[in-house]
């Protein structure tokens, strides 16, 4: 036998989900392992007629404190830690009669899932694991000699190394596999249990802060062919493109990934309720957001806000994908198209064009939600409460002579929500409920404010307009305009009323400008940087 195989003759299960339990239970006892285990994972073993030995056997105490004392034992950690080359350990082994432990199956008590369900304080307190957490860091640390598995995925490899190697053995690089894979989910497990804490007592900058995920999906790439990537989850039941359901197409990429998630989280500024709403995304940008009166009116004029970056593009609607929309859609080349449900009609529509990703959500996120984002500066991390910033119309203060009429007021607040997407410096020029002109991205807020409005005079010209349709438009500001020249472009352009935060040191000679262009203007004392 080869010297890095170790054999497994006795295993230790505790299992809080016991998923495929059972049929790990039987191939262990198949080949001779002798089968130790506390509470419910014992019962559980025994009751499928297999022999199992409580732990409280091997240590000479029952589980006590309402289970929270029962592996916390020499009896237990010694025969995980000991190490069987070394003769002194050997020996005090033998003199106090502790027995090697050469598995250890151990899947923790369910905070994560006691956190999700809200759980009172003292309930999730009562499921973060102790003895747990110490068995899987023990064997993972000596995995020269024992063997960890703490994912139920993992089971069937486990089998499979019994079943391959003489003696039931597992090989040296499978138990290093497993012990990465145990720290790191011990890891995870310790980052949940401070993150809820911090919420829970009101400290929103602890001392300390972590990250943990799963992987969902190992990328081709990541933004660039030469960098690896590869897309975790965090467990969050938001709805969006980690929970969504792929209906179709090859699999999402690091750019798919990340600007559908910006697809999705513009287009749930517009409640289903309040009728059909369409987003066009392209580099994590909208290049086009409106409204209809159908799902197919909302996607017209989205995408005639500029007919030409849509192509390889990702859309998203805040309704079901219905037929005729599918239709029009297939006419163009798209990445990604997300929603929150899909009629059977566009599905067969879809099926037409295998490269089409569709995903599928089941619903809309709250963008009122509390959340923290995370960005990875050299050296450290950025954390930030998520922009969950909404207003209505009793939040906006009139500060020009000329008071928004109410159609100017409609538009004034859905130009908002789209600044509120839009990359730093961001411009957004609305009328009648969609995007006539987007700027996004410029050093400079005045050369949004330009750009938009030439994208403006390329739809007129596209579509045969008798009019650029920034004349009698609406424009959003995400940021204070700094001096008035970027709302004397804007005015150039035809907009008649503004929405801005305020704030500037030079407010008053914007305002004077707005009022001697006859523009209304709203500031919202709140502003939507997005870099």
């Amino acid at each position: 036998m080869s010297s890095n195989l170790v054999p497994i003759r006795r295993a230790l299960l505790s299992v809080s989900d016991k998923t495929g339990l059972i049929d790990l239970a039987k191939a262990l006892d198949a080949k001779g392992v002798e089968l130790l285990s506390t509470g419910g994972t014992a019962k559980a073993i025994r009751d499928a007629g297999l022999p199992v030995k409580d732990v409280s056997e091997i240590t000479n105490f029952p589980e006590m404190m309402d289970g929270r004392v029962k592996t916390l034992h020499p009896m237990v950690h010694g025969g995980i830690l000991a190490l069987r080359d070394n003769d002194e350990h050997v020996a005090t082994m033998k003199e106090h009669g502790i027995g090697a432990i050469d598995l250890v199956v151990v899947n923790l008590y369910p905070f994560e899932a006691t956190v999700a369900a809200g759980a009172d304080f003292h309930t999730c307190v009562e499921n973060i694991d102790i003895g747990g957490p110490a068995m899987i860091r023990s064997a993972a640390k000596n995995y020269e000699f024992v063997t960890v598995v703490t994912d139920i995925e993992d089971y069937k490899d486990l089998i499979w190394e019994l079943e391959n190697h003489e003696g039931g053995a597992t090989c040296a690089k499978f138990r290093k596999k497993l012990s990465q894979i145990a720290y790191a989910r011990t890891a995870a497990y310790d980052t949940a249990v401070p993150t809820w804490m911090a919420e829970a007592i009101g400290q929103p900058t602890p001392r300390r802060r972590s990250i943990a995920g799963t992987l969902q999906q190992t990328l081709r790439y990541g933004e660039n062919p030469h960098q690896s990537a590869a897309f975790y989850v965090d467990g969050s039941d938001r709805l969006g493109v980690a929970t969504a359901t792929q209906h179709q197409g090859k699999a999402l990429s690091y750019n798919n990934i990340n600007d559908t998630d910006a697809a999705f989280e513009m287009v749930a500024e517009f409640d289903a309720a309040d009728g059909p709403a369409c987003a066009i995304i392209k580099h994590a940008n909208p290049c086009g957001v409106a409204r209809g009166a159908t799902m197919l009116e909302a996607y017209k004029a989205a995408f005639n806000t500029d007919n030409v970056s849509p192509f390889g593009g990702i859309i998203a609607l805040n309704q079901e994908l219905d037929a005729v929309t599918a239709e029009e859609i297939i006419k163009i080349f798209t990445e990604v198209v997300i929603a929150p449900s899909v009629t059977d009609e566009a599905m067969s529509i879809f099926a037409t064009k295998k490269n089409l990703r569709l995903l599928t959500t089941g619903g809309l996120p709250d963008v009122t939600e509390a959340g923290r984002t995370w960005r990875k500066v050299t050296g450290g991390y950025l954390v930030q409460d998520r922009d969950n910033g909404c207003l209505s119309l009793d939040d906006l203060k009139v500060v020009t002579k000329r008071a928004p009429t109410d159609a100017e007021l409609a538009d004034l607040l859905f130009a908002w929500k789209v600044a509120k997407h839009v990359k730093s410096n961001a411009i957004v020029y609305v009328k009648n409920g969609a995007t006539v002109g987007i700027g996004a991205g410029q050093m400079s807020r005045v050369d949004s404010t330009r750009i938009a409005a030439r994208k403006a005079q390329d739809m007129a010209e596209v579509l045969g307009l008798s009019e650029v349709p920034t004349i009698g438009s609406v424009v959003a500001s995400d940021a204070f305009f700094p001096f008035a020249d970027g709302l004397i472009t804007a005015a150039e352009a035809g907009a008649t009323a503004v929405i801005q935060p305020g704030g500037s040191m030079r407010d008053a000679e914007v305002i004077a400008a707005a009022d001697g262009a006859g523009l209304a203007m709203v500031f919202t004392g709140m502003r939507h940087f997005r870099h």
